[in-house]
């Protein structure tokens, strides 16, 4: 792997969030984009959800094979070609509004999204200085979150009809062919295979692997379902909708201190720390606060403490393998998040069924405190 000068790393680690943080948003525009697209259309939520999981889909088949696709081709051509793909596509997207051809699109974009988010976090774990890689973890995971938040904004500015918002999207996707450029010959290679297949690294660091899924399980039911709980706790609708952004605040706001803290001490024990706060947060969340501003207080410690398991379990990762298997196990975590992804919201749905308010909080808490239960489990059995 290429070695990168310490008067490099902030350039070279600079260039991947950038790059990583354009696409962050263009998701964040374009998943609500085409969702209202397929509403005027007619199509019912059923098959515009079924479109929509055809993206998660497509990432979970692609990134067991970027290990060997970025040692074949190189790191920086397996990510432009991504990126062009993904740019392109979101043109096609306008110019083929067919309900089949959008699923194909979907799970095409999936894929290429799919590997920019592996090797853009392989690239900064690599490219990371060893005693601050949580930190730098945090601050990638603040740029992400914050470029999540701002693509609704930029939807309501280019609006939601015509070719514009499609245009956008696909420019800001196309703009992260420039930091990729920039960094040069610095992007870090992959020149060996990986010591193992990627599903092998699912299990073999699950503290991280799993703290991916889970995360990614509850940030999406979440987004999908707490509007929906805050409705059944008494709250207006437009309150409703507004937790959740005290939600997204608390992701945005706590990565970096919270990284920061994963720099001094063993991570194992801040993620069981985090796991532990999440679980006994969310059992809270039936018996909220009937303040709007307690409540919100609430959910923004919610949003912190489970969105840190995803950048301290990337520390994680960056502190136990390097080269190959280091973007072996980047594969792994981007794989169980997008496992997450499609689980969350049916699960948590299935929970609110059956047990009415009382669904989201104990389906959340069964989540969060079994992955605490599973960092527990390694913490006996191993080392530091």
């Amino acid at each position: 792997m290429t070695e990168i000068a310490p008067s490099q790393q902030p350039r070279v680690i600079a260039a991947a969030i950038l790059l990583v943080t354009l696409v962050g948003v263009s998701l964040a525009l374009s998943n609500p984009l085409l969702s209202l697209e397929m509403e005027r259309w007619g199509l019912s939520s059923t098959i515009a959800g079924l479109t929509a999981s055809a993206a998660g889909l497509g990432t979970v088949l692609a990134v067991p094979l970027v290990p060997r696709t970025a040692r074949r081709l190189g790191v920086p051509l397996t990510l432009g070609l991504s990126l062009v793909a993904a740019s392109g596509g979101m043109i096609l997207f306008w110019l083929w509004q067919d309900v089949w051809a959008w699923t194909a699109l979907r799970f095409l974009l999936g894929c290429a999204i799919g590997v920019v988010f592996t090797l853009s976090e392989f690239w900064i774990n690599a490219a990371a200085d060893p005693a601050r890689r949580g930190t730098i973890m945090g601050i990638y995971a603040t740029a992400l979150y914050a470029g999540f938040a701002s693509g609704p904004l930029l939807l309501a500015l280019s609006g939601t009809t015509g070719f514009a918002p499609y245009a956008l999207t696909a420019l800001l996707i196309a703009l992260g062919l420039i930091p990729l450029l920039l960094a040069g010959k610095n992007t870090p290679r992959v020149d060996q295979p990986a010591s193992h297949s990627v599903l092998r690294f699912v299990i073999a660091v699950p503290t991280a692997t799993f703290g991916a899924l889970i995360f990614g399980a509850a940030e999406t039911g979440i987004i999908v379902q707490l509007p929906v709980h805050n409705v059944r706790l008494g709250y207006p609708e437009q309150d409703a909708a507004l937790l959740l952004s005290a939600f997204t605040l608390g992701n945005v706001l706590m990565q970096m201190p919270l990284g920061w803290l994963s720099d001094r001490m063993d991570r194992r024990v801040l993620l069981f720390i985090l796991a532990t706060s999440s679980a006994l947060l969310a059992l809270t969340l039936p018996f909220g606060p009937p303040g709007f501003w307690s409540f919100s207080f609430l959910l923004f410690l919610l949003g912190g403490a489970s969105g840190a398991i995803y950048t301290v379990g990337l520390a994680h990762l960056g502190a136990r393998f390097s080269g190959a298997d280091l973007a072996a196990a980047n594969a792994a975590f981007v794989l169980l998040y997008s496992v997450g992804l499609m689980i969350g919201p049916p699960v948590i749905g299935l929970g609110m069924d059956h047990l009415g308010r009382l669904g989201l909080p104990v389906a959340m808490t069964a989540m969060f405190g079994l992955y605490a239960l599973l960092v527990l489990a390694r913490m006996r059995s191993g080392p530091r």
